[in-house]
């Protein structure tokens, strides 16, 4: 009974953002999420002030804030993805706590350590086959929505 409670908080207005500035894994992304999580509503931005300017409108929206963040972390360049990190962490409540999963091409030991210093909640290396997304996301599904319990966004006013 309590396994389906959480399964079924976690999908209550489900929504992850995905900011990526590459078309083509955008739609492998959303291809991805499609099949494997139907009951999530991917809002896709391709820079890191669309993210910015996003999630600063939702921080006053509770039904609006998403239940996770995906980005990539060059956006063009990895300096402007820590940025973006570091932008998002210095948000208002709930904002800040959204778990944040840094995305990347990347498989390099000081950009994982980087990522979780700055506050990531997971890092992931990109896949280079379509099957390979599918097996994230079916991952992220039984991990994110599935087994973990996500905090209630909360406003303090």
């Amino acid at each position: 009974m309590n396994e389906q409670v959480t399964y079924q908080t976690n999908f209550k207005w489900a929504k992850v953002l995905i900011i990526e500035d590459s078309t083509d894994h955008w739609m492998l992304i959303q291809n991805a999420m499609q099949r494997c999580l139907p009951e999530v509503t991917p809002v896709h931005v391709n820079s890191a002030a669309k993210a910015i300017d996003l999630l600063n409108e939702w921080c006053t929206q509770e039904w609006e804030i998403p239940k996770l963040i995906f980005q990539d972390l060059y956006l063009p360049n990895r300096e402007d993805g820590w940025n973006l990190l570091k932008q998002i962490k210095a948000l208002p409540g709930p904002c800040n706590r959204i778990p944040l999963i840094i995305l990347s091409s990347s498989a390099s030991n000081a950009d994982i350590e980087e990522a979780y210093r700055r506050g990531s909640s997971s890092y992931l290396v990109k896949p280079t086959k379509f099957e390979g997304w599918i097996a994230y996301f079916q991952e992220l599904r039984s991990y994110w929505w599935e087994t973990v319990t996500l905090p209630p966004m909360q406003f303090s006013f």
